[in-house]
């Protein structure tokens, strides 16, 4: 079972819900560099590194070059980014850099 990485302790065991953890557990590599991404480069939100590749996608400027996989990392991140909102959670917490 995947464990928060950062310190969510208070007093006791952090119980990680077995959605959240089968959910973490499942995440492909790609996914995980996007979690890991978002929180090194993007202020641990997704809004800007979504900015980011629509840019690239319709040509205008964008400050971070991901693979080129755009459509596929947009479509994981939305994925990710509606996991968390309905669990409210931030991956970020679960995923092992």
């Amino acid at each position: 079972m995947a464990e928060p990485v950062g310190n969510n302790d208070k007093g006791g065991d952090t119980a990680v819900s077995k959605v959240v953890s089968d959910f973490v557990d499942g995440l492909s590599d790609e996914h995980r560099m996007l979690v890991v991404l978002k929180a090194q480069l993007y202020d641990g939100t997704w809004e800007p590194m979504l900015d980011d590749l629509r840019n690239r996608l319709a040509g205008k400027p964008y400050i971070f070059k991901l693979a080129n996989r755009i459509k596929d990392d947009i479509r994981r991140i939305e994925e990710m980014q509606e996991f968390e909102a309905e669990h409210n959670i931030d991956l970020a917490d679960y995923v092992k850099v």
